[in-house]
């Protein structure tokens, strides 16, 4: 059976996720009292006929509860229960402008924080434990519910026990930060595609933007190295047992050379036979 525990900060997109799960198989449980996740467990193992992949959501909607959560979890890793922990996260402001926008009530909004930018801080206090010890960490802040919907499915569509995930993505610096990477790479420093006419419109997944990045010394050595330095990487992360890395390549405006070196990463480590996926963060922007 695939446990996946998921959490994170309210508004960050967990409904979305869930119908993503379910379209992919998951049996999924939203809103789940933390108390009632060890038995949950015992409940689906018990029918592991019915149930082979379930998904269950514990935030900062059980309030005061929540304080139980992280007994939950050393109670089922004490059991040699197998499960995943996913954290969604997103910035404050953006979390700020949707529940503007929707005009719902924060679950953690009461009289002692009685401002959403309160409640919001409340719960990334309450939260950040399960932050630090989430095996996946998925930030929502720049992803459109597409993207999130096609990054889900990627990590969870097969056996999410079976190997460490590798996503590599391309991002704009001009956009923000990559905050869920692992390794950021700064390609700013190469040839810019963007001031030659005939390539200004495109990007770096068409072969003629690739060749004009590729085409230069720099850039090939760069990707050598970058190589070799990832080769090094993965194994050490591997066997200290890390489910997922994420590896960002950043540009300015995440269109031309990041999205090549993040095509160049993925296609080497698809020759290597790495479960790895690609995501480019800024590409239609």
């Amino acid at each position: 059976m695939e446990m996946l525990i998921i959490t994170g900060m309210s508004g960050a997109g967990k409904s979305r996720m869930i119908d993503t799960l379910e379209d992919i198989g998951f049996y999924c449980v939203d809103n789940m009292p933390p108390m009632l996740i060890s038995k949950f467990a015992d409940l689906a193992v018990q029918n592991q006929s019915n149930i082979s992949k379930m998904a269950i959501v514990v935030d900062g909607r059980s309030g005061k509860m929540f304080e139980e959560f992280y007994q939950e979890l050393d109670h089922l890793s004490a059991r040699n229960i197998e499960f995943r922990l996913l954290f969604l996260d997103c910035a404050d402001d953006v979390l700020m402008n949707r529940y503007k926008e929707t005009r719902r009530k924060h679950p953690l909004f009461d009289v002692e924080h009685p401002s959403i930018e309160e409640a919001i801080q409340k719960e990334r206090q309450m939260l950040q434990p399960a932050r630090e010890r989430a095996d996946y960490i998925i930030d929502t802040t720049h992803l459109a519910p597409i993207q999130l919907k096609e990054k889900v499915t990627g990590i969870f569509l097969d056996n999410i026990s079976t190997g460490m995930l590798i996503n590599c993505m391309s991002f704009g610096f001009k956009y923000g930060p990559a905050n869920e990477a692992d390794l950021v790479f700064d390609v700013r420093c190469l040839p810019n595609p963007f001031y030659i006419k005939e390539l200004k419109y495109k990007t770096g997944i068409m072969p003629e933007v690739q060749d004009y990045v590729m085409s230069w010394q720099q850039s090939q050595e760069l990707l050598k190295k970058l190589t070799d330095l990832i080769d090094f990487l993965i194994p050490l992360y591997i066997a200290e047992g890390k489910s997922q890395l994420v590896i960002a390549m950043g540009c300015t405006g995440g269109k031309h050379r990041s999205v090549t070196f993040a095509e160049m990463i993925y296609r080497h480590l698809l020759d290597q036979n790495r479960k790895v996926t690609v995501h480019h963060r800024d590409i239609s922007k």
